[in-house]
């Protein structure tokens, strides 16, 4: 067992950390994006809604590895068409492919989330700072989303744990990450302890992450945390 992780230690740490960069990307792209387009979700307007709608029920509804293959094999279909927009090269890429399916993926629940998030501000608090003279613009800033992003941090925690995981299935398209590795490790050894080392990796990242998640909480709400240890307040990320 030594000489195995001696031996195949670096394959999968490299593999470990293609796999926190690629859901690092995603993750990353798709939060900026959320906040835009969770706005656009509860417009009253049904040109700016229904789009954002239709995205979020596709990308909700269908399987990770269903569109990671229509990202990628779904391109080849149209090659002559990417190649005179120039944008052959980003899609013959199965890392370009798993980060665009991983981020779009992301965005939809992440964009749920924080339409979930807006909608449960206090409606109040947004009476309250209109009454004061505050524009749309102010609301947002200084009301509206410091509470939204209080509201959806746990559900954001538990969103980039599941990606995390879930983008085990970028391997299938010759992604080397650590699922991608594991394999390559398996294919010369047939020794069944690759995938057990593997999942021991999985759970030391997820982990380390959950802890790190626990004390931004910790921090976010560290005005609402009572002293009474019998009554927890906090809603941590969980795996």
């Amino acid at each position: 067992m030594l000489e195995f992780i001696e031996k195949f230690s670096p394959m999968l740490l490299s593999g470990a950390w293609m796999t926190i960069k690629i859901t690092v990307v995603s993750v990353v792209i798709a939060a900026i994006l959320a906040l835009p387009m969770s706005i656009l979700r509860i417009q009253k307007s049904a040109v700016c809604r229904v789009p954002v709608q239709v995205f979020i029920s596709f990308f909700r509804g269908t399987p990770l590895i269903a569109q990671l293959f229509l990202v990628y094999y779904g391109s080849g279909q149209f090659r002559p068409f990417l190649m005179e927009m120039g944008l052959w090269q980003f899609f013959r890429d199965p890392m370009n492919c798993a980060l665009l399916t991983f981020t779009l993926n992301s965005l939809a629940y992440q964009t749920e989330i924080m339409r979930g998030a807006i909608q449960s501000v206090d409606a109040g608090e947004i009476e309250a700072a209109k009454s004061m003279g505050m524009n749309n613009s102010l609301l947002y800033r200084h009301i509206v989303l410091p509470l939204a992003y209080r509201i959806a941090f746990p559900a954001l925690g538990n969103e980039c744990i599941l990606m995390l995981k879930g983008g085990a299935v970028a391997s299938v398209i010759t992604v080397m990450d650590l699922m991608g590795q594991t394999r390559r490790a398996f294919s010369q050894t047939f020794d069944i302890s690759t995938y057990f080392l593997a999942a021991l990796m999985y759970l030391v990242i997820t982990t380390s992450f959950v802890i790190a998640w626990r004390y931004a909480e910790r921090y976010l709400y560290r005005h609402q945390i009572q002293r009474s240890p019998n009554k927890p307040v906090l809603q941590t990320a969980t795996n």
